[in-house]
């Protein structure tokens, strides 16, 4: 094994040990290849796959089972009130909104996710985009705001899901 690779690994298992102390709960296997960081209330399902993430804010992020990242993707769970605040731009006060990310979603690298936003099971995000509303199931969506654009073959999907045909 060359040198490179094994300090790719040696940082891999150090960025997963990091993710593992701070998330509230999470289902091994567990995967972190690239620096992230993550809530303490964020809840991991099985097999997650991060390539360099950041989930930031007081709401629950909910990640479901073989999840992927791109790399440099961003959670927020949290926003600034700036409508009934006490001061503008904003004030000291945040709204909590939740996030959850159902199975077998894939981000590409750079997506961002506001609060309030469910992805839909198999539903992949193209790279850049940010995700302000729901997602629906298998959906293939993109920009900005991410709009669905395609969709999976679902009986494809289906089959592979059946057979555990999971990365």
């Amino acid at each position: 094994m060359s040198i490179k690779k094994i300090i790719k690994r040696v940082l891999s298992i150090y960025f997963t040990l990091l993710v593992k102390k701070r998330v509230k709960s999470y289902i091994l296997p567990l995967r972190v290849n690239r620096f992230s960081v993550v809530s303490a209330n964020t809840i991991l399902g099985k097999n997650v796959n991060f390539n360099g993430i950041r989930i930031s804010g007081k709401g629950e992020v909910l990640i479901g089972d073989n999840f992927h990242s791109g790399r440099n993707c961003l959670i927020l769970s949290e926003i600034h009130n700036y409508d009934f605040g006490v001061k503008v731009p904003y004030d000291e006060t945040c709204i909590i909104k939740p996030v959850k990310v159902e199975d077998n979603v894939w981000l590409g690298d750079r997506v961002i996710i506001l609060g309030g936003v469910t992805i839909g099971e198999g539903a992949i995000i193209q790279a850049g985009s940010v995700v302000v509303k729901d997602i629906p199931k298998y959906a293939i969506a993109g920009g900005h705001p991410a709009k669905v654009f395609s969709s999976r073959d679902v009986r494809h999907y289906e089959l592979l899901k059946e057979q555990e045909k999971f990365h």
